[in-house]
């Protein structure tokens, strides 16, 4: 039983080292590219038709700021087109009905198109959009987001000088990082994924991918990759694999933000990264084949993207690591030395998220340890994150779960109670356990990993209990 305990534990830890060195080799090929320059392109004498989608489902706290918004875009009125793509079954739908007659008024070019059923979820959404879009590119902003007013005279010149130009992707930034430790944790993540992994994508041509919001397609790339498909719920991902595998090429402008709002609440959180966990499996499993077999791709690039789509993986070894853990450490199981390269080679994550915060932040001062804050929420967030992983691998259908939007007026949109709290919870008197026993055998290497799961299962599931408690409260029923 321990040779088979060991043997798993080994095994989940090596898989575990494989993301580490994909972490270094990433900083290497960052390093590689650094320097790299983007063609400054001219502004066209005509500038082309756009039409700005705008996705939106039960927003009624950020809808009207979104539309408004939208409407600012600096741009040739007769040139522009924007869609309100609506799905909503509250309110939202009122309020956007009321900002976009107030915009035709001025004569903007804006509609509201709702639906009465959610078939394909934001997938459907664009679709059906695109049935009535007269854009020759298609810019696409989700709810939470405030457009720049210049953001297509900044994005649009790319596509017009470079014919194989298909998508430009623009760096995310953030409305709301100061208001909590938990959003300022998220900032760093999603800085260090576009700072770094998203410059690394594009600049070496692995694989770029578009986020879903914050970018421009053009309307002859997404029609000849397919369109939008709804079988899986990383709509986003799954159509830039197919335009990459069509031929087309992308751009990201590190240097053109799109602000958008953070989930302010750890439950919110949950359910965003398991979607993407579940959506980034699904693509892998319906493109994997594909992408080995891309001729148009160096093996390193093939390689890089799928370590990369796959990446949500780690949150399961995590857990098999702890569960495996705890018996050989209660028997007093003796590592062999070497074990220590493991934990060496899992610290290149950390200084990818380090050295994002330097690139994007040189002349401001940001808390550093909200990185602390935010290695402990991702423990804690890999039981969800293994169950959307388990899911796609099995093709359990689950429904698209939105993030609510709109600071602290987003808890009206309730999320309902998850079952995985329990597991959370479990899985922090588990690592508990291993930290006393490791205690009273004087075992002091596994302290801190038993201490840091202990607290990150924990702090999630005490913190999603409440925010459900808080829910069904009566006085918010």
């Amino acid at each position: 039983m321990i040779t088979w305990l060991s043997f798993i534990y080994f095994a989940a830890a090596a898989a575990l080292s494989i993301y580490g060195l994909l972490g270094l080799f990433t900083l290497a090929v960052y390093w590689q590219h650094r320097q790299q320059q983007l063609p400054a392109p001219t502004p066209p004498t005509v500038w082309p038709k756009v039409t700005v989608q705008l996705p939106v489902f039960n927003e009624r706290y950020v809808v009207e700021r979104l539309i408004d918004a939208a409407a600012a875009l600096d741009y040739p009125p007769d040139r522009l087109q924007i869609q309100v793509l609506d799905d909503s079954t509250d309110e939202t739908t009122t309020l956007a009905a009321a900002r976009v007659t107030h915009h035709q008024q001025y004569g903007l070019n804006i509609s509201l198109h709702h639906r009465a059923n959610r078939q394909g979820y934001k997938a459907g959404a664009l679709a059906n959009g695109m049935t009535q879009a007269n854009g020759e590119y298609i810019a696409i902003f989700d709810a939470d987001f405030l457009p720049q007013p210049d953001f297509l005279r900044l994005t649009l010149p790319h596509l017009e000088q470079e014919p194989s130009l298909g998508l430009i992707q623009v760096r995310w930034d953030h409305l709301n990082r100061s208001h909590s430790p938990l959003t300022a944790a998220q900032a760093i993540a999603i800085d260090k994924h576009f700072a770094i992994d998203q410059a690394v994508r594009f600049r070496a041509n692995y694989f770029p991918k578009f986020n879903g919001s914050g970018g421009v397609w053009r309307r002859t790339c997404l029609e000849e990759a397919g369109g939008w498909q709804d079988d899986t719920v990383c709509e986003d991902l799954c159509l830039s694999t197919r335009a990459v595998l069509k031929g087309w090429q992308f751009r990201f402008l590190s240097d053109v933000t799109a602000p958008a709002e953070l989930p302010t609440s750890i439950s919110a959180y949950k359910n965003q990264q398991a979607r993407w966990a579940k959506g980034s499996i699904q693509c892998l499993l319906k493109y994997g084949g594909q992408m080995l077999r891309y001729p148009q791709q160096a093996g390193v690039g093939r390689g890089y993207a799928m370590l990369s789509m796959s990446a949500y993986v780690s949150s399961l070894l995590l857990i098999v690591l702890l569960l495996a853990l705890l018996p050989l450490i209660y028997v007093q199981y003796r590592f062999p030395p070497g074990y220590v390269f493991f934990g060496v080679v899992g610290m290149s994550q950390p200084v990818l998220f380090l050295l994002a915060q330097t690139i994007l932040h040189r002349r401001q001062e940001r808390p550093l340890y909200h990185l602390l804050t935010l290695i402990v929420v991702a423990i804690g967030l890999a039981p969800a994150i293994s169950r959307g992983i388990i899911q796609a691998v099995v093709g359990q259908n689950h429904p698209f779960i939105r993030t609510p939007k709109g600071g602290q007026g987003a808890a009206a949109y309730q999320l309902p109670f998850d079952t995985i709290v329990l597991w959370e919870l479990g899985l922090a008197l588990y690592a508990a356990a291993g930290l006393l026993i490791s205690l009273h055998h004087h075992t002091y290497g596994p302290i801190f990993f038993f201490a840091l799961c202990t607290i990150g299962f924990g702090l999630v599931g005490v913190v999603s209990l409440a925010e459900s408690w808080r829910g069904w409260r009566p006085e918010r029923a």
